[in-house]
């Protein structure tokens, strides 16, 4: 698995979604590098929120998290973003 240190590493764009995933499987962004994405977000502007979820399913996102050396409520900020995105796409 080949770490990525900069955004300059990953290519504009993909000719397929398959050819993204198969990058994606291959790659991994550095974690400093994802959290200073997210960092980057203008944090003056962010409000608290309060969503309930099972025990396990949080133990189970903290396990994922720490894998990836990210924070589980970071990751989990860049997953609603993400699929915000897509569903905008669509």
């Amino acid at each position: 698995m080949k770490i990525i240190k900069s955004w300059e590493e990953v290519p504009d764009a993909f000719e397929t979604e398959t050819k993204e995933a198969e990058y994606w499987m291959e790659h991994q962004a550095d974690a400093r590098l994802m959290e200073g994405a997210l960092a980057g977000a203008d944090q003056t502007e962010s409000t608290t929120i309060t969503i309930r979820f099972d025990p396990r399913l949080i133990a189970r996102l903290k396990r994922l998290a720490r894998s990836r050396y990210l924070n589980y409520q970071s990751m989990m900020k860049q997953w609603i973003s993400e699929r915000l995105e897509k569903e905008l796409r669509d």
